[in-house]
């Protein structure tokens, strides 16, 4: 049952240490009977239904991160991570690209509530007590999130306090602390109606007169979209997710079909994001946050972001994604087609133009297909597609088709028109550093070694795609050029006079690489899949592709 993978990944080390009595608190906290809590759950059953009261949230789907994937109850899960997550956020840019919430999960509690029946901070992870992390986050421009459970306890192993039976006291008293977001999960429900425990919860709210986005979790359990979205600004729609492709294709799955329920407000919620949590590869990352995007799900980092590769950022910061996420007409992605591991989906937006997914779930490469027609598009002579992940542009009379690697999705955004990324010129960004295609020292000298570095904008760094495939440097004369002619993996990378040589002819593929015409092989940032790899001055050489973020490309 769904509760038990709560349990299976609540720890059970962290419980012990909250047994403190530090203060006097354990021992004067009230110990509900079972007497009471049958009183309570009474109550609740005869509450009335919650009106659908619009509270102007969630207009998009909500951003964010919450640390549960990250820490669990683990002892990280403190004051100072939560600080150095909102610190983050700005240092970062993620609060630039659009991530708002800071949210707190399950353990931030005492084992019991006080005497007068308010919940308490754990005093060793939160010293100075939750309003003093709010305002820290509030300082920072971002909203504050917490979680509780519609239930006697939460879903940590031995569980903290519930809320059922305690809705209007512990709404009221997260007002006061400043919550903007609540995450209420499902579990010891004691079997009580899920619709009417929401409910009561959502007229709690309501009733602080502060406006905090309701994040309805149970799971699915009891088709919540039916009447989740009168009461809640989201609803998840399926269990839980793990960091391994297979579940989160499962989950993929499971909310498809409920785009007709997603509106402006209120939103299908198919789980946090495990992008970065290290279980899947960078091509299976882009195809998580692909389809969350296309599902206009709500994007919750699930990542320790303190420690977040480049790579991992590139993914959680791609500004064109998360546009379609984002985008105000407020309709999920629907899927067009599904044969043979080939799914397609289609996501109208509000100025006209269709965001279109084509993933390749099987476990090698694909050529995924369809047409302007089947995605919904008006019938026009030209169609422009701009690859939202390699940023590269391209135009179609009808048929809107990739090669797509294992596990892999080509996301792009499409258009009435015409254009073409061939003539134009552009840094060359490595989606595994952030940094840009280099010639060294800005040098023009045939030979000169092509690494990377920092992004400055300089000749050195602009590269002008061509129609006979070359890569040119500087005012045109100089060519990107695979040593000698030489086509074995580990092959450098360098700088010379433009020759028409096929070892000066590459190909910007869909998946965002980059191959050699000659030798079929990538350009690869030398180790830079490697810790302490991708620093500035990083050579480039040939290797077989891999999917690794170090063979990943995008146009600046």
């Amino acid at each position: 049952m769904l509760q038990e993978r709560h349990f299976k990944r609540r720890f059970t080390a962290a419980a012990a240490a909250l047994t403190l009595t530090a203060g006097g608190l354990a021992g004067a906290a009230a110990v509900t009977s079972a007497a009471a809590v049958g009183v309570q759950i009474a109550a609740v059953a005869a509450a009335p239904e919650a009106s659908a009261v619009e509270n102007g949230l969630a207009r998009t789907p909500q951003m964010g991160f919450n640390n549960w994937n990250t820490t669990g109850c683990g002892s990280q899960f403190n004051e100072a991570m939560v600080k150095g997550i909102a610190d983050l956020f700005v240092s970062e840019g993620l609060k630039s690209a659009g991530y708002t919430y800071v949210n707190l999960d399950d353990c931030w509690a005492l084992p019991s509530r006080n005497a007068d029946g308010d919940l308490v901070a754990d005093p060793v992870r939160f010293p100075n007590g939750i309003k003093a992390v709010a305002d820290y986050v509030h300082s920072k421009g971002l909203k504050f999130g917490l979680y509780s459970s519609a239930g006697t306890k939460t879903c940590a192993d031995n569980g903290f306090p519930g809320a059922l039976g305690h809705e209007k006291q512990d709404a009221n008293l997260w007002a006061s602390w400043g919550v903007d977001y609540l995450k209420y999960d499902n579990c010891n429900n004691t079997g009580a109606d899920a619709e009417t425990r929401y409910k009561t919860m959502g007229d709690a709210l309501k009733a602080t007169g502060r406006p905090i986005l309701y994040g309805i979790c149970e799971w699915g359990s009891n088709s919540p979209w039916n009447w989740a979205p009168a009461i809640g600004n989201s609803w998840r729609s399926t269990g839980d997710i793990n960091d391994t492709w297979s579940k989160m294709i499962e989950i993929a799955h499971k909310n498809q079909p409920r785009a007709q329920y997603a509106k402006p407000g209120a939103w299908n919620d198919p789980d946090m994001l495990e992008v970065g949590n290290g279980g899947m590869s960078d091509t299976e990352y882009r195809t998580h946050f692909s389809l969350w995007a296309q599902m206009a799900a709500p994007l919750l980092i699930g990542s320790d972001i303190r420690t977040a590769s480049p790579a991992t950022l590139t993914i959680l910061k791609n500004s064109d994604v998360i546009a379609v996420d984002q985008d105000s007409l407020g309709k999920q992605g629907t899927v067009v087609s599904s044969s043979g591991g080939q799914v397609v989906m289609s996501k109208e937006l509000a100025n006209g133009d269709r965001s279109v997914t084509l993933t390749n779930e099987n476990g090698s490469a694909a050529t995924v297909s369809t047409t302007a027609d089947a995605v919904g598009l008006p019938n026009a002579s030209s169609y422009r597609l701009t690859n939202l992940w390699s940023k590269a542009v391209s135009s179609t009379s009808g048929t809107i088709s990739a090669s797509v690697p294992a596990h892999g999705t080509v996301m792009y955004r499409v258009s009435d028109g015409t254009g073409s990324s061939t003539g134009t010129t552009h840094p060359l960004v490595s989606a595994s550093s952030q940094r840009c295609l280099d010639a060294q020292g800005g040098s023009t000298e045939p030979g000169t070694k092509i690494g990377i570095w920092d992004c400055h904008g300089k000749a050195n760094q602009a590269v002008t795609l061509t129609a006979a495939g070359e890569l040119r440097l500087y005012d045109g004369s100089m060519c990107l050029d695979a040593y000698d002619k030489q086509t074995d993996p580990g092959t450098a990378v360098q700088l010379w006079t433009c020759n028409g040589g096929v070892n000066q002819q590459w190909k910007l593929n869909p998946n965002g690489t980059v191959t050699g015409n000659q030798s079929g092989l990538c350009l690869d940032v030398t180790d830079g899949d490697e810790p302490g790899g991708n620093v500035n001055g990083t050579a480039l050489e040939l290797w077989n592709c891999n999917g690794g973020a170090n063979q990943q490309w995008s146009l600046g």
